[in-house]
């Protein structure tokens, strides 16, 4: 079984918890920080409301059953609809989706990799 990690975002008042392959998850934290760094910068009408990752830890057991763990792959697919759905005329909002798209593309062969091993 590969090794998993999971991050801990805050999305204002609550929390969400993904898991992502060990090899994988500081890159979601760090590109968080950026986007959330950069989110600010957009002028587009509609802008995505981003959490922000407070944690990382190698094992995570839930005791509520109203939290759920969420797959990093859907988390990154969620995250990608999300800012290619903005209008943006100003920032280069290409530079955003270019990092999002690149772990989305990591995260794919990943899964593909451990689906047939």
């Amino acid at each position: 079984m590969p090794k998993m990690r999971y991050i801990i975002l805050q999305h204002q008042n609550h929390l969400e918890f993904i898991e992502m392959p060990s090899d994988y998850a500081y890159q979601l934290s760090a590109l968080n920080l950026r986007l959330n760094k950069e989110v600010s910068k957009l002028t587009a009408a509609e802008v995505p409301v981003l959490p922000l990752a407070i944690a990382e830890c190698d094992t995570l057991e839930l005791l509520q059953e109203s939290s759920k763990i969420e797959n990093g792959l859907n988390y990154i697919n969620r995250l990608e609809q999300s800012f290619a759905s903005v209008e943006e005329k100003s920032y280069p909002l290409i530079s955003l989706l270019t990092e999002i798209r690149a772990l989305q593309a990591q995260l794919e062969q990943w899964y593909e990799e451990e689906a047939e091993a």
